[in-house]
């Protein structure tokens, strides 16, 4: 079984408090002698040397100076903030409204010369219709109890964004479950005209389309939570609570191990049209 994705964020979280503990230990100061020294209780130190409790810049120079490692300062700062930054609670990354999410996206994408997309739940928002799109993401709105639902605003946004897919030096290689094209988001006009789009983007020189059948016997690797990965520099990985960026290169690379251990499950060409034409035909 795989672990979560966010213990990545937890071991980085880790990995920072270890480092402040050790800072602490070495200066040859107790939990309760360092919160005296930074003006604050002794559980707060404790809550932090157990990664229960992510410190603010403010507390790490604190530390560091108690500890009389103020130059070391600035690169614990640094790192906590990528600990941070890895594991982003979705209700915080929408307060601003789901445009504003699709928004700003759009220059990462621009930047990104490969995309490897794997998907167990939905068609991949780069691949994705107006339709189709404002369809997911008014659940997703409902699902979060957004005050406002800017749905339909966030899926013509999603689709400009989009337009990185007809645009020169970017390469797609996307690979989907079958049951991605079953799974009926929209309604019956929508998802047609989603599955019909997925035929026409399959053609473009700059796509590879894989879609890994149903019937497929003696799998090598179990269906995993829909990831992304761009030039083997970030993988993305959406959870329920929230989204998870991992930037190890250990990690990556497991990612994009994982993404050619499905890839290699998929059909290609004619073959993944037939799913897809099948996928339509059940819609009537």
């Amino acid at each position: 079984m795989s672990v979560s994705p966010s213990s990545s964020a937890q071991a980085a979280r880790e990995a920072v408090a270890r480092r402040l503990r050790d800072l602490r230990k070495e200066a040859g100061l107790t939990v309760k002698e360092l919160a005296a020294a930074c003006g604050w209780h002794h559980a707060k130190t404790s809550r932090v040397e157990n990664a229960l409790t992510a410190p603010s810049a403010r507390d790490i120079r604190a530390w560091c100076e108690a500890a009389g490692a103020a130059g070391q300062a600035q690169d614990l700062i640094v790192q906590s903030l990528n600990a941070e930054s890895m594991y982003r609670e979705w209700r915080h990354q929408v307060r601003n409204g789901l445009r504003h999410l699709q928004d700003s996206a759009a220059q990462f994408y621009r930047d990104t010369e490969l995309f490897r997309l794997y998907s167990s739940t939905v068609v991949p928002g780069l691949l994705q219709t107006e339709g189709y799109a404002a369809a997911v993401l008014r659940t997703a709105a409902r699902f979060r109890d957004l005050p406002v639902d800017d749905s339909l605003d966030a899926a013509r946004a999603r689709v400009e964004r989009s337009r990185v897919v007809n645009e020169p030096g970017h390469r797609f290689v996307v690979v989907l479950e079958e049951h991605v094209l079953r799974c009926q988001m929209a309604d019956e006009d929508a998802m047609a005209a989603q599955l019909g789009y997925l035929l026409t983007a399959g053609a473009l020189p700059s796509v590879s389309l894989g879609i890994i059948p149903m019937a497929t016997r003696e799998r090598t690797q179990w269906p995993e939570e829909s990831f992304h990965v761009y030039d083997d520099k970030l993988a993305s990985v959406e959870l329920v609570s929230a989204e998870v960026k991992v930037t190890q290169p250990s990690e990556v690379a497991l990612y994009v191990k994982t993404f050619e251990l499905l890839r290699s499950m998929a059909v290609y060409g004619a073959e993944a049209r037939e799913l897809v034409l099948r996928a339509i035909e059940a819609l009537r």
